[in-house]
């Protein structure tokens, strides 16, 4: 049973994201992503990483995606256009993922895994505890260099969403 449940939620977390990719409608992607988010948390949760899970479902596929959402709207992404063509819409996302997916096939052949482990491990952040312990010990910097990127990230949205000022009408009843 747990076998079956595991090659449902990677089927829930691989099928949109594929779907995602090849989406012309940026909102149906931002739907695609909350399911391959769900599909996440779902195998974070048979890892019994449980704080990784509620996590995982609050953090990206709640604030994250309604973030994208909002710039999408923002930004009006309907307008932009898309490729020139039915065939780069396919063949250039399914050369990304067959590129990214010759890398771990690669990497599993190659014989340098080691012996496989008999035991049931214990996820290293499976309570709130371990969890912090390790973000701000070990992961500290990449923790802060995403920190660091959101900034950038949000200034980059403000700066582009941003009126230009001296464009808009003046009212006529001022002098």
């Amino acid at each position: 049973m747990h076998e079956v449940l595991f090659y449902l939620f990677a089927a829930m977390t691989l099928l949109p994201a594929v779907m995602l990719v090849c989406s012309r409608n940026t909102v149906n992607a931002a739907m695609l992503m909350i399911v391959s988010f769900v599909g996440t948390a779902a195998l974070f949760a048979m890892l019994q990483a449980y704080l990784l899970s509620v996590l995982q479902i609050m953090v990206y596929a709640g604030a994250v995606v309604v973030l994208f959402l909002f710039i999408i709207m923002l930004l009006d992404a309907g307008r932009i256009k898309s490729f020139k063509g039915r065939i780069k819409q396919i063949i250039v996302p399914l050369a990304f993922f067959v590129a990214l997916s010759i890398l771990p096939v690669l990497a599993i052949l190659s014989g340098r895994g080691g012996e496989a482990q008999v035991g049931e491990a214990v996820a290293p952040a499976s309570s709130a505890e371990q969890f912090g312990l390790l973000l701000f010990t070990k992961y500290q910097l990449p923790f802060e260099l995403t920190g660091f990127l959101l900034l950038a990230a949000m200034v980059g949205v403000i700066f582009i969403s941003r009126r230009n000022v001296s464009a808009l009408p003046k009212s006529e009843g001022k002098e």
